[in-house]
């Protein structure tokens, strides 16, 4: 089992500049819940990967989120009858039906995105997560929240590039993990808090 006390106390120090809210604390309780339940034969890395990325993705919250943004915006990034012609094209790449951008906006741990993605892990965890507003916001609940996070990272759900590809024995690529996500968006950022998260993982010797 992962040693939390000194997890959280070397995290509030390098990550949370001094202080965790029981909110942060809760969120990162859940984290690495999940980890432990599914994933604790994995490579550490990962672990401390998706954190990074909860880290970013939330704005240092470690709560599931929406996205920021409202219904005007969301229409504008997502929706096939979108303003915007190159997102209207993105959008009918991913087979977006008119009103997906407002019902299929990110949230959670990872801002999941897509009617597409939503049917995925809606399919991974044997769970309707597509078939309506109240019925996507089950991506915020914290323990289904996440579990998508690590096993999209882990099978490569969201891009098709899964955690393996960047950490896995001597291979370590800390920017390049960002592909899992969104390209090399904010990639060295991240890196940086990956990083940091791996230095705070250790394990109880009992």
């Amino acid at each position: 089992m992962i040693n939390r006390t000194f997890f959280f106390s070397h995290a509030r120090e390098v990550l949370f500049t001094g202080r965790l809210s029981q909110a942060q604390v809760n969120g990162l309780n859940h984290l690495l819940d999940a980890w432990e339940r599914e994933h604790a034969a994995q490579d550490d890395r990962w672990l401390a990967y998706a954190l990074a990325t909860s880290f970013h993705e939330t704005a240092f919250t470690m709560q599931p989120v929406h996205e920021r943004g409202g219904a005007a915006w969301f229409h504008r990034m997502y929706d096939p009858d979108s303003p915007l012609p190159a997102r209207a094209r993105l959008a009918r790449a991913m087979k977006a039906r008119p009103g997906d951008g407002v019902l299929f906006h990110g949230r959670g741990h990872v801002q999941l995105t897509w009617r597409c993605n939503y049917e995925t892990m809606g399919r991974a965890f044997d769970i309707d997560l597509s078939s309506s507003a109240e019925a996507a916001d089950r991506a915020l609940q914290p323990a289904l929240a996440a579990r998508i996070l690590f096993k999209g990272m882990a099978d490569g759900l969201f891009t098709g590039r899964r955690l393996s590809q960047y950490f896995d024995g001597p291979k370590e690529d800390w920017k390049n993990a960002r592909r899992i996500i969104n390209g090399l968006d904010c990639a060295e950022a991240i890196a940086v808090y990956g990083r940091k998260f791996y230095s705070c993982i250790s394990y109880t010797t009992s």
